[in-house]
C-alpha cells in the first residue's frame, strides 16, 4: 500500500487523485468541481475544511493553483450501502497477522459499490487496527479463510507468500453430480478477464490456470468437491467447475449471467476457501488456519430460477 499523506480515517484509505497533464483550470479546486460537479459543494467543504492535500501534505485552499500531473489526496463520502448481514469471525490474531472466517456476500476490500461493507473496513473499525491490509482476496462471493496483516512491516513478506504461489490452498464446492466424469482430475486452460467483464473466459492460448478437482462425496444429484488452485486467476475455480459442466450451486456469473439485486442473500454461491497453508517467513513454523463454516449445511437449499 502506497505511503500517502493522509491517514486512514474510520477504516478508510484517503483517495489518490492525479491531475491532468493540462487544462484550463486555475485553480485545482476548478479541476475537482469540473471533474466531480455532482460533489461541487461537498468538495468546496472539504477544501474549506482543510482535508484536501497535496503530495507534500499540505492543505489546499481555493487559491491553491493547478499544478500538471501532481497528486492531490482526499477523503471521499462512501455510498449508500446495504448493510451484509453476517460476521467476520477471528481465527488466528497476532502481531503480525490477523486470519478471518469471511462470510458470503462480504466483499474483501473497497471496491465499486461495495466500500464500508467489506471485510477490510469492517475489521480496522471494529478491531482499531488502522494499518490492517490483506494478504490475498477472496471473491465477494467465496466464504472462507482469509489472511489479514497487521502492520507495515509484515507486509510484504506475507503478500511476495501469495503473490508467489507459495500457500496450499484448499477449496469445497457444491455442484452438480457428474456420472460420466471421472475423479480426480486436473483442468489447464488459459483464462483471461476484461476490466469491466463479469465473466472471465478460456480462450486459446499459453496455459495460465490450473485445478485439481477432488470428489469428497456425493448426495442423489449434488456432490461435494475438494478444489485445488495450482494458481491464482480471476474466478479460476468457477470458470474451471463450469467448463466441466459442473458449475458451483448458486453462482450469479456462470453459466449465465443473472441479474441479484444487492439485498438478496438467499442463496450463496456454494465455494468455501476450507484450509490455507503456508511456512511462516518470520519464525519459518508451518502455518495452519482451516474454516469453521459447514458448506454441506447448503446442501439441499439447490438455487431455483431467477
Amino acid at each position: 500500500m502506497a505511503s500517502t499523506p493522509l491517514p486512514v480515517r474510520d477504516g478508510l484509505n484517503p483517495s489518490r487523485l492525479r491531475l491532468p497533464d493540462a487544462g484550463d483550470w486555475t485553480t485545482v479546486l476548478e479541476y475537482l468541481v469540473a471533474r466531480f460537479p455532482h460533489d461541487a459543494a461537498r468538495l468546496r467543504e472539504k477544501v474549506a475544511l482543510g482535508e484536501v492535500v497535496a503530495g507534500d501534505g499540505t492543505s489546499i485552499t481555493d487559491t491553491t493553483a493547478f499544478a500538471a500531473r501532481e497528486f492531490v489526496y482526499l477523503y471521499r463520502d462512501p455510498p449508500a450501502e446495504v448493510t451484509v448481514p453476517f460476521a467476520v469471525e477471528i481465527l488466528h490474531r497476532d502481531e503480525n497477522l490477523l486470519v478471518v472466517d469471511k462470510p458470503h456476500f462480504l466483499a474483501t476490500m473497497p471496491r465499486g459499490g461495495w466500500v464500508t461493507e467489506t471485510a477490510l473496513v469492517r475489521l480496522r473499525r471494529e478491531l482499531d487496527l488502522p494499518e490492517l491490509s490483506p494478504a490475498h482476496r477472496l471473491d465477494r462471493l467465496t466464504a472462507g479463510v482469509l489472511v489479514f496483516t497487521v502492520r507495515p512491516g509484515a507486509r510484504g513478506a506475507y503478500q511476495s507468500l501469495f503473490a508467489e504461489q507459495r500457500v496450499h490452498k484448499e477449496y469445497e464446492a457444491l455442484a452438480p453430480a457428474a456420472s460420466d466424469l471421472t475423479f480426480p482430475r486436473e483442468v489447464r486452460s488459459r483464462i483471461e478477464k476484461q476490466r469491466g467483464v463479469l465473466q472471465a473466459r478460456e480462450v486459446p492460448g499459453e496455459i495460465n490456470a490450473i485445478s485439481r478437482v477432488e470428489l469428497l462425496d456425493t448426495d442423489s444429484t449434488v456432490a461435494r468437491y475438494r478444489l485445488l488452485p495450482r494458481t491464482g486467476k480471476t474466478h479460476q475455480l468457477r470458470v474451471h467447475m463450469n467448463s466441466l459442466g459442473i458449475p458451483i450451486l448458486g453462482d450469479p456469473l456462470y453459466p449465465a449471467v443473472q441479474d441479484i439485486a444487492p439485498q438478496d442473500f438467499s442463496q450463496p454461491l456454494r465455494l468455501l476457501a476450507r484450509k490455507i497453508e503456508f511456512d511462516d517467513p518470520f519464525s519459518g513454523s508451518r502455518r495452519y488456519f482451516a474454516s469453521r463454516r459447514n458448506l454441506a449445511a447448503w446442501r439441499h437449499s439447490t438455487p431455483g430460477p431467477r
